[in-house]
């Protein structure tokens, strides 16, 4: 499922360092409304002994950003969104089950800079994801299914297109380190690598 947008991302951000950007000072800050996909890597592991193999979906929700510039070009982004809702598939016996998440992750970032209209961004940080609303159908219809929380790292990368002296389109991806141990009526069955990539667009104002 998984797309390798985060190493194009990354690959457009360095190709674009040496292309004239906006600046970004210490004390800005920025609000970005957008829209993105939590795509979870193919084949997100095997579980009761290595019997089932798992795979987790994407799904596609609005999210919000802040960032706060502690130094020029140097800031601190946090993202936010709706809940994403994922089913849940095993090989075999196809969707058992879904759940719904939410992964805020902290980021600090370096906006690169210069004089022009293209501003791309580099930032790793760590994320916390919480599992909530997990039920189950199919072959597994009223089993009780628990996924324990996830901390892990993220990296970030992007590029903010200026549509005005304040504003900018942004196309970005981020990986994110989400390992999730599960429960099956209660006893331990093994862990899920989730380990998405987030994707999507967002419209920035700097204030």
């Amino acid at each position: 499922m998984q797309k390798p947008l985060l190493a194009c991302a990354i690959a457009l951000a360095l190709g674009a360092a040496a292309t004239p950007v906006l600046a970004q000072s210490k004390g800005d800050w920025t609000l970005g409304v957008g829209v993105h996909a939590v795509d979870p890597k193919s084949d997100n592991g095997r579980l009761a002994g290595g019997t089932l193999k798992v795979d987790v979906d994407t799904d596609v929700k609005p999210t919000l950003t802040f960032e706060y510039f502690v130094r020029d070009n140097l800031g601190i982004e946090v993202i936010a969104a709706w809940p994403f809702e994922h089913d849940i598939a095993i090989a075999g016996l196809g969707t058992v089950g879904s759940t719904k998440q939410l992964p805020p992750t902290v980021s600090l970032q370096y906006h690169f800079n210069g004089k022009g209209k293209v501003s791309p961004f580099l930032g790793a940080g760590v994320n916390y994801t919480a599992f909530f609303s997990e039920d189950t159908r199919g072959a597994l219809d009223g089993a009780k299914l628990k996924l324990d929380d996830s901390w892990g790292l993220a990296a970030h990368a992007g590029i903010d297109f200026a549509v005005g002296e304040r504003s900018a389109i942004r196309l970005d991806a981020r990986w994110i380190d989400i390992d999730t141990d599960v429960q099956l009526n209660g006893a331990d069955i093994g862990t899920v690598n989730i380990d998405p990539i987030v994707y999507g667009a967002a419209y920035v104002m700097k204030f």
